[in-house]
Protein backbone atom coordinates (compact mmCIF):
# COMPACT_ATOMS: atom_id res chain seq x y z
CA UNK A 1 0.00 0.00 0.00
CA UNK A 2 1.73 3.31 -1.15
CA UNK A 3 2.10 5.76 1.98
CA UNK A 4 -0.71 8.21 2.15
CA UNK A 5 0.25 11.93 2.38
CA UNK A 6 0.03 13.51 5.35
CA UNK A 7 -1.62 16.99 6.96
CA UNK A 8 -1.85 19.32 9.74
CA UNK A 9 -4.65 20.44 11.36
CA UNK A 10 -3.59 22.33 14.68
CA UNK A 11 -4.58 21.50 17.97
CA UNK A 12 -6.81 24.42 18.06
CA UNK A 13 -8.50 22.86 14.72
CA UNK A 14 -9.15 19.77 15.48
CA UNK A 15 -12.56 18.99 16.70
CA UNK A 16 -13.83 17.37 20.60
CA UNK A 17 -14.86 13.53 20.18
CA UNK A 18 -19.17 14.30 20.26
CA UNK A 19 -18.95 17.59 18.90
CA UNK A 20 -20.53 17.38 15.92
CA UNK A 21 -17.78 19.54 14.22
CA UNK A 22 -16.09 18.24 10.97
CA UNK A 23 -12.70 17.67 10.39
CA UNK A 24 -11.53 21.15 7.53
CA UNK A 25 -8.46 21.96 6.58
CA UNK A 26 -7.91 25.68 5.34
CA UNK A 27 -5.09 28.08 4.51
CA UNK A 28 -1.55 26.56 2.64
CA UNK A 29 -2.48 22.62 3.76
CA UNK A 30 -5.74 22.73 1.80
CA UNK A 31 -3.90 24.32 -1.22
CA UNK A 32 -1.72 21.61 -1.03
CA UNK A 33 -4.46 18.86 -1.13
CA UNK A 34 -7.07 19.98 -3.11
CA UNK A 35 -4.73 22.12 -5.68
CA UNK A 36 -1.23 20.79 -5.74
CA UNK A 37 -1.99 16.52 -5.37
CA UNK A 38 -5.70 17.16 -6.61
CA UNK A 39 -7.12 15.38 -4.44
CA UNK A 40 -10.38 13.16 -5.49
CA UNK A 41 -13.32 13.32 -3.47
CA UNK A 42 -13.15 9.89 -1.59
CA UNK A 43 -9.37 10.15 -1.57
CA UNK A 44 -7.89 8.95 1.36
CA UNK A 45 -5.14 11.45 3.68
CA UNK A 46 -3.90 11.04 7.23
CA UNK A 47 -4.57 14.57 9.71
CA UNK A 48 -2.43 14.79 12.61
CA UNK A 49 -2.19 17.53 15.24
CA UNK A 50 1.28 17.39 16.77
CA UNK A 51 0.07 16.45 20.15
CA UNK A 52 -0.46 12.95 19.65
CA UNK A 53 -3.74 12.12 17.41
CA UNK A 54 -3.80 11.49 14.05
CA UNK A 55 -5.97 9.82 12.18
CA UNK A 56 -7.17 8.31 8.15
CA UNK A 57 -9.52 10.57 6.33
CA UNK A 58 -11.33 10.52 3.53
CA UNK A 59 -11.94 13.84 1.48
CA UNK A 60 -16.03 14.35 1.38
CA UNK A 61 -16.51 18.05 -0.44
CA UNK A 62 -13.81 21.01 -1.15
CA UNK A 63 -15.71 24.20 -0.42
CA UNK A 64 -14.42 27.57 -0.57
CA UNK A 65 -10.56 26.95 -0.70
CA UNK A 66 -11.26 24.52 2.23
CA UNK A 67 -11.20 20.68 2.40
CA UNK A 68 -13.93 18.70 4.55
CA UNK A 69 -12.91 15.27 5.80
CA UNK A 70 -14.53 12.51 7.37
CA UNK A 71 -12.67 10.53 9.85
CA UNK A 72 -11.86 6.87 9.00
CA UNK A 73 -9.88 5.77 12.01
CA UNK A 74 -8.77 7.94 15.01
CA UNK A 75 -5.81 7.23 17.06
CA UNK A 76 -4.41 9.04 20.03
CA UNK A 77 -1.32 8.54 21.43
CA UNK A 78 -0.33 9.22 25.23
CA UNK A 79 2.73 11.35 25.86
CA UNK A 80 5.90 9.77 25.42
CA UNK A 81 6.79 9.54 29.92
CA UNK A 82 10.76 9.54 28.36
CA UNK A 83 11.26 13.17 27.56
CA UNK A 84 14.40 14.84 26.15
CA UNK A 85 14.38 18.87 25.66
CA UNK A 86 17.36 20.85 24.27
CA UNK A 87 18.50 23.98 26.00
CA UNK A 88 19.99 26.29 23.16
CA UNK A 89 22.21 29.00 23.68
CA UNK A 90 21.17 31.69 20.82
CA UNK A 91 23.49 32.58 18.02
CA UNK A 92 22.61 33.31 14.16
CA UNK A 93 23.23 30.11 13.19
CA UNK A 94 21.40 29.31 9.18
CA UNK A 95 21.64 25.53 11.00
CA UNK A 96 18.45 25.95 12.57
CA UNK A 97 16.14 25.16 10.03
CA UNK A 98 18.01 22.03 9.89
CA UNK A 99 17.91 21.29 13.54
CA UNK A 100 14.23 21.78 13.67
CA UNK A 101 13.75 18.67 11.10
CA UNK A 102 16.42 16.64 12.89
CA UNK A 103 14.75 17.32 16.23
CA UNK A 104 11.05 15.86 14.89
CA UNK A 105 12.88 13.08 13.03
CA UNK A 106 14.83 11.94 16.71
CA UNK A 107 12.00 12.92 18.67
CA UNK A 108 13.23 15.48 20.97
CA UNK A 109 10.92 16.31 22.94
CA UNK A 110 11.47 20.40 23.34
CA UNK A 111 14.04 23.07 22.23
CA UNK A 112 13.96 26.15 23.99
CA UNK A 113 16.58 28.47 23.07
CA UNK A 114 18.07 30.93 25.84
CA UNK A 115 20.53 33.82 25.64
CA UNK A 116 23.81 33.34 27.00
CA UNK A 117 27.12 35.86 26.90
CA UNK A 118 28.75 35.13 22.99
CA UNK A 119 25.07 34.64 22.06
CA UNK A 120 25.10 36.94 18.47
CA UNK A 121 21.96 38.50 17.45
CA UNK A 122 18.97 39.58 19.25
CA UNK A 123 16.82 36.30 20.77
CA UNK A 124 13.19 36.59 19.86
CA UNK A 125 10.36 37.13 22.37
CA UNK A 126 8.48 33.82 21.33
CA UNK A 127 9.23 31.16 18.87
CA UNK A 128 8.58 32.26 15.43
CA UNK A 129 5.91 30.46 13.35
CA UNK A 130 8.49 29.86 10.82
CA UNK A 131 9.95 26.76 13.03
CA UNK A 132 6.56 24.92 13.25
CA UNK A 133 6.44 24.98 9.84
CA UNK A 134 9.71 23.09 9.42
CA UNK A 135 8.79 20.91 11.91
CA UNK A 136 5.32 20.23 10.50
CA UNK A 137 7.19 19.32 7.17
CA UNK A 138 9.44 17.10 9.02
CA UNK A 139 6.63 15.28 10.30
CA UNK A 140 5.04 14.60 7.41
CA UNK A 141 7.69 12.69 6.31
CA UNK A 142 8.74 10.89 9.11
CA UNK A 143 5.47 10.10 10.31
CA UNK A 144 6.18 11.28 14.15
CA UNK A 145 2.51 12.42 15.41
CA UNK A 146 4.50 14.54 18.37
CA UNK A 147 5.69 18.01 17.59
CA UNK A 148 8.61 19.30 19.91
CA UNK A 149 7.84 22.10 22.35
CA UNK A 150 8.73 25.20 21.93
CA UNK A 151 10.02 28.37 24.05
CA UNK A 152 12.51 31.46 24.35
CA UNK A 153 14.15 31.49 27.97
CA UNK A 154 14.19 35.50 28.95
CA UNK A 155 16.62 36.12 31.77
CA UNK A 156 19.89 34.66 30.54
CA UNK A 157 21.12 32.22 33.56
CA UNK A 158 18.42 33.03 35.78
CA UNK A 159 16.08 32.23 33.52
CA UNK A 160 17.41 29.40 32.33
CA UNK A 161 18.05 28.14 36.56
CA UNK A 162 14.07 28.11 36.28
CA UNK A 163 13.10 26.63 33.72
CA UNK A 164 15.48 24.02 34.89
CA UNK A 165 12.96 23.07 37.33
CA UNK A 166 11.03 19.78 37.54
CA UNK A 167 13.52 17.87 35.33
CA UNK A 168 14.62 14.88 36.71
CA UNK A 169 18.52 15.26 35.38
CA UNK A 170 19.81 18.04 34.25
CA UNK A 171 23.01 18.05 32.04
CA UNK A 172 25.79 20.92 30.75
CA UNK A 173 27.34 20.06 27.49
CA UNK A 174 30.37 22.07 27.29
CA UNK A 175 34.28 22.16 25.66
CA UNK A 176 35.79 22.07 29.28
CA UNK A 177 34.15 18.81 30.32
CA UNK A 178 36.36 15.82 30.99
CA UNK A 179 36.00 13.53 28.14
CA UNK A 180 35.48 10.95 30.55
CA UNK A 181 32.13 12.51 31.78
CA UNK A 182 29.94 11.33 28.28
CA UNK A 183 26.40 10.43 29.62
CA UNK A 184 24.87 6.90 28.11
CA UNK A 185 22.57 6.73 25.78
CA UNK A 186 20.02 5.58 28.58
CA UNK A 187 20.98 8.41 30.73
CA UNK A 188 19.76 11.05 27.92
CA UNK A 189 16.62 8.63 26.92
CA UNK A 190 15.24 8.22 30.48
CA UNK A 191 12.96 10.23 32.67
CA UNK A 192 12.52 13.79 31.76
CA UNK A 193 15.92 14.99 31.14
CA UNK A 194 17.13 18.82 29.97
CA UNK A 195 20.14 18.85 27.92
CA UNK A 196 22.21 22.92 28.10
CA UNK A 197 24.58 23.85 25.00
CA UNK A 198 26.30 26.89 24.90
CA UNK A 199 26.31 29.07 21.66
CA UNK A 200 29.04 29.06 19.26
CA UNK A 201 31.68 30.14 20.96
CA UNK A 202 31.16 28.27 23.98
CA UNK A 203 30.01 29.40 27.51
CA UNK A 204 32.06 31.84 29.43
CA UNK A 205 33.20 30.44 32.55
CA UNK A 206 31.36 32.01 34.99
CA UNK A 207 28.37 31.03 33.10
CA UNK A 208 29.59 27.12 33.61
CA UNK A 209 30.03 27.45 37.08
CA UNK A 210 26.95 28.87 38.19
CA UNK A 211 25.16 26.03 36.22
CA UNK A 212 27.20 23.54 37.83
CA UNK A 213 26.84 25.45 41.04
CA UNK A 214 23.12 25.17 40.35
CA UNK A 215 23.12 21.30 40.14
CA UNK A 216 23.60 20.98 36.51
CA UNK A 217 26.05 17.71 35.71
CA UNK A 218 29.09 18.27 33.95
CA UNK A 219 29.10 16.67 30.73
CA UNK A 220 31.14 15.80 27.47
CA UNK A 221 30.42 14.52 23.69
CA UNK A 222 34.04 13.94 23.56
CA UNK A 223 37.44 15.08 22.06
CA UNK A 224 36.28 16.98 18.99
CA UNK A 225 34.89 21.04 19.57
CA UNK A 226 31.67 20.20 18.00
CA UNK A 227 29.57 23.17 16.28
CA UNK A 228 26.40 23.90 17.82
CA UNK A 229 24.22 22.07 15.40
CA UNK A 230 26.20 18.71 15.55
CA UNK A 231 26.85 18.50 19.43
CA UNK A 232 22.74 19.20 19.73
CA UNK A 233 22.25 16.63 16.87
CA UNK A 234 24.69 14.17 18.83
CA UNK A 235 22.68 14.75 22.48
CA UNK A 236 19.41 13.91 20.81
CA UNK A 237 20.42 11.11 18.60
CA UNK A 238 22.18 9.55 21.85
CA UNK A 239 18.91 10.04 23.39
CA UNK A 240 16.60 8.13 20.33
CA UNK A 241 19.04 5.25 21.08
CA UNK A 242 18.79 5.35 24.60
CA UNK A 243 14.69 5.93 24.83
CA UNK A 244 13.04 3.11 26.34
CA UNK A 245 9.71 4.06 25.45
CA UNK A 246 9.15 4.85 21.84
CA UNK A 247 5.49 6.00 21.35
Amino acid sequence: MARLNSFHLPPEAWPAPGSGRPYVLEGAEARHLLKVLRTPVGGRVRLFDGRGRDGLFALERAEGGRAVLAPESLAERPEPPDRLVLALGWNKSGRRDWLLEKAVELRASGLAFWRAARSQGDLPDRPKETWTEKMVQAAKQCGNPWLPELAVVSGGLDGLVAFARGFERCYLFWENAETALIPRPEDLGSGRVLAVLGPEGGLEPEEAERLLAAGFRSASLGASILRWETAALLCMGLAHLGRRNEP
